[in-house]
């Protein structure tokens, strides 16, 4: 498997990947999350044309996609029930869609992020137990409860690098 970002003739087949997620979500007794359509092409878009959308490759199939940009993200702004680690500079992981099941593509994913960065923000509804238990298995840490731009509310998780990671 390998990460990279993604081509622009890729942004229907994320789409679709998004279409797999929503039904695992579905399947897993998540009905709530990415709902009304999103993400839309519209979403992986943008992504793109911003230069954050990636995707996970293995000869030649995709089977994952997702947004990684530098923050600050105006979500991450407020946090309750928690703290974030510290307010150092830090990238934000978003939209993880995982086609595949079973085979450590979402790990995979976590792990090459925290490999390009030090600091690192993501999150996920509190039903999606699926990503919840990635995020812990890749060292992420919960922080607490953030808030999306529609007000919808989310486990927030970040990692940061050890003193040891750090100074190897």
């Amino acid at each position: 498997m390998r990460i990279r970002k993604a081509t622009e003739a890729e942004i229907s087949s994320c789409v679709e990947l998004y279409e797999v997620a929503r039904g695992y979500m579905r399947a897993n007794g998540n009905h709530v999350q990415w709902t009304g359509g999103y993400p839309s092409l519209e979403t992986a878009r943008h992504d793109f044309e911003q230069g954050h959308l990636y995707v996970c490759e293995e000869d030649g199939s995709l089977l994952a996609c997702f947004t990684f940009f530098l923050g600050p993200d105006p979500a991450y702004a407020r946090i309750e029930d928690g703290a974030w680690i510290n307010d150092d500079p830090y990238w934000v992981m978003r939209r993880i869609a995982v086609g595949v099941q079973g085979r450590g593509v979402g790990s995979f994913c976590l792990h090459w992020i925290k490999e390009q960065c030090d600091n690192a923000r993501a999150d996920t509804h509190e039903l999606n137990a699926a990503m919840q238990a990635v995020f812990v298995k890749c060292g992420f840490a919960r922080c607490g409860t953030i808030y999306t731009a529609e007000g919808s509310p989310r486990v927030a998780y970040q990692y940061v690098a050890t003193e040891a990671r750090l100074a190897s």
